[in-house]
């Protein structure tokens, strides 16, 4: 059966008001429709609009668990955190805040409570006025720079005179924003990037809705898979578990795990496609979560805190997560990767030095349970969101550009939502269009050929 846009986007809303069903751990089938490789947002997302449409699908994914860079821990603490992305934006279009309350999960904005502390003190509020003046400054620069002919870094196209409030701006647009300092960051990509702002948060975790919106496709975990044949007709991907068969693939793997070669291509993927990967490698973003009882820092629930910092040994902290205990010390960037590489114990040492130098030692001493992500260490990731170097910001297109029968996915492609699990969300619904067209499983409608009825009459003249 071959269905339309019409019929396709109304089957796909049904389906989204459907029972929960568990389908996970599925058996590994020989064939399918489409193969989707992956089981993040993206992936779950290609995989949802393909059951929509009555084709078959498999989804395999390397790791023990559904989530990709979404995942919620409700093992560490007596509350869940979620260690990798715990946002989603734009609330009036995204299709994800909508399934999360069909799902039965609660989803409310985020505070927008934010503090600046300079040394042991909270800023005045002239200070925090300076700060956030300096912060528009850079952002109109690099939005000047984007302008030009020739992309260049954001670090290059910033005032010089931004003089003690350099450092936070550099780390608010740079390491926390993108996981990689501004002169790794493309001015062009920056510029284009869809304001964030409207924070919506997920009190169950956002890892835990995805893993609840993955409970209705087929998914066979623990299996990665580790070669691809593929061509202008149809794909076959082969796993430790067996080989599936397909009309086609969709492959939502990170930039770093793509360029990394753990999945082999027969014959290989252009070298097109593997140049813009490594210009869209992962930055480096990692919580340190602290129990904090009694909330011996004084702050509001969900409060960000960052600090007026002369250097890139910097955080930026979420406090009282969700009203619990918790508060999370985000690292990121070159100093963050750095800090990872030494493991979860320096990672702990230094979110309790960088609490002491702000809030004193008796705060620091409050510290009971403790846990820190490290997701540069991560094999079946290998980092957090994509950053586009200076002049790669059109990798980005490149990226999400079919390649036969194959089609990529995931953060990296979108141009305007990279580094959002919105944006991973909507490149897998466009994937997975992508490869039902040429399947042969989805046409968009004709446009309607005006007639007598529908041209528009030119009004009479008087």
């Amino acid at each position: 059966m071959t269905i339309t846009r019409r019929s396709f986007l109304s089957a796909s809303a049904a389906f989204a008001a459907a029972p929960v069903l568990r389908a996970t751990a599925a058996p590994l089938p020989r064939e399918a429709d489409i193969v989707v490789i992956g089981a993040g947002a993206a992936g779950i997302a290609a995989a949802r609009r393909i059951v929509a449409a009555n084709r078959k699908v498999i989804v395999v994914e390397a790791s023990s668990q559904i989530g990709g860079r979404c995942i919620t821990d409700v093992a560490t603490f007596d509350v869940p955190f979620d260690r990798g992305a715990r946002w989603m934006h734009n609330p009036d279009t995204n299709p994800m805040i909508r399934l999360a309350r069909n799902a039965g999960l609660d989803v409310s904005p985020a505070p927008s409570g934010q503090k600046m502390r300079i040394g042991r003190r909270n800023a005045r509020a002239g200070e925090t006025e300076e700060f956030l003046a300096a912060l528009v400054r850079a952002n109109r620069a690099i939005d000047e720079a984007a302008r030009g002919k020739l992309d260049t870094s954001c670090a290059s196209a910033l005032p010089k005179d931004l003089g003690d409030w350099a450092g936070a701006a550099e780390f608010v647009l740079g390491a926390s924003f993108a996981g990689k300092d501004l002169k790794e960051l493309s001015a062009i990509d920056k510029a284009r990037a869809q304001d964030r702002n409207a924070a919506i948060a997920c009190r169950q975790g956002l890892g835990t809705l995805i893993a609840r919106l993955g409970e209705q496709v087929p998914v066979a975990l623990a299996t990665p898979a580790n070669r691809i044949l593929w061509s202008n007709r149809d794909v076959s991907v082969e796993t430790q578990a067996g080989k599936i068969v397909a009309r086609a693939a969709i492959i939502t793997v990170s930039t770093n795990v793509l360029a990394s070669g753990a999945i082999k291509f027969a014959p290989d993927i252009p070298k097109r496609t593997l140049d813009a990967a490594s210009k869209l490698t992962l930055g480096s973003y990692d919580h340190i979560v602290l129990q904090l009882p009694g909330n011996p820092l004084g702050l509001s629930r969900d409060d960000v805190l960052i600090e007026q910092s002369n250097s890139t040994r910097t955080a930026l902290m979420i406090a009282n997560i969700g009203g619990s205990s918790l508060c999370s010390i985000d690292v990121g960037g070159s100093f963050g990767r750095d800090l990872s590489e030494q493991g979860e114990k320096a990672m702990t040492a230094f979110a309790r030095e960088w609490i002491t130098k702000l809030f004193g030692s008796e705060a620091a001493a409050a510290v009971q349970k403790t846990a820190a992500t490290r997701w540069n260490a991560s094999p079946y990731v290998m980092g957090a969101m994509s950053g586009a170097s200076p002049g790669g910001q059109l990798s980005r297109k490149v990226l999400a550009e079919p390649i036969g029968n194959l089609f990529l996915a995931g953060e990296a492609t979108h141009e305007t939502l990279w580094g959002t699990v919105d944006g991973a969300w909507d490149s897998g619904e466009r994937a997975a269009d992508a490869a039902l067209r040429k399947i042969g499983a989805l046409k968009d409608e004709p446009a309607e050929v005006p007639t007598q009825s529908t041209k528009k009459r030119r009004a009479p003249r008087r």
